[in-house]
């Protein structure tokens, strides 16, 4: 049998994640569409944040709130190899600044650089926007471009 570290473990689920989120789109993608199979992306990331939130309060004991929030989506970002930075504004109040984005550099990598803004605009609001709802505090995009639409970083506003 073979042995792998916790580290390599940890690597093999976090590839085998983002391939099959991958690889069921463009499945879709082939069968119905780009616009259905976004459609339906949309409508699997209104629920999978829930999913993921549920099962970091359990592991971490945390409540609710915008330093919950903090926390746990800090955690998901690490895991799947997202480069930021947060920026405290207020109690209750932060700024998330994504700058470098693993699912964008998946879409330049794939030859799909040109969808990318569609994909990462509609889909980044829902999900996000659902991890906000589940720990009680609003997410307001700000306006600037995000990275996958030609921004040099992302900028997601929480508070409460």
């Amino acid at each position: 049998m073979i042995e792998m570290t916790p580290a390599q473990v940890a690597e093999f689920l976090r590839r085998s994640y983002t391939a099959v989120d991958g690889l069921w789109f463009l499945k879709a993608e082939e069968r119905y569409g780009f616009d259905t199979a976004l459609d339906i992306d949309e409508e699997v990331w209104k629920v999978f944040p829930r999913i993921q939130v549920r099962m970091l309060k359990r592991l971490t004991e945390v409540a609710t709130g915008c330093d919950a929030l903090l926390e746990c989506l800090s955690a998901k970002l690490n895991a799947e190899n997202f480069r930021f930075h947060t920026e405290p504004i207020r109690n209750d109040s932060f700024n998330l600044v994504v700058t470098d984005c693993p699912w964008h550099r998946l879409m330049v990598k794939s030859g799909r650089e040109n969808l990318s803004g569609k994909v990462g605009t509609r889909i980044c609001r829902t999900e996000y926007s659902v991890w906000a709802a589940e720990f009680g505090c609003r997410l307001h995009f700000d306006n600037t471009p995000r990275i996958c639409t030609g921004g040099q970083s992302c900028l997601l506003h929480f508070d409460v």
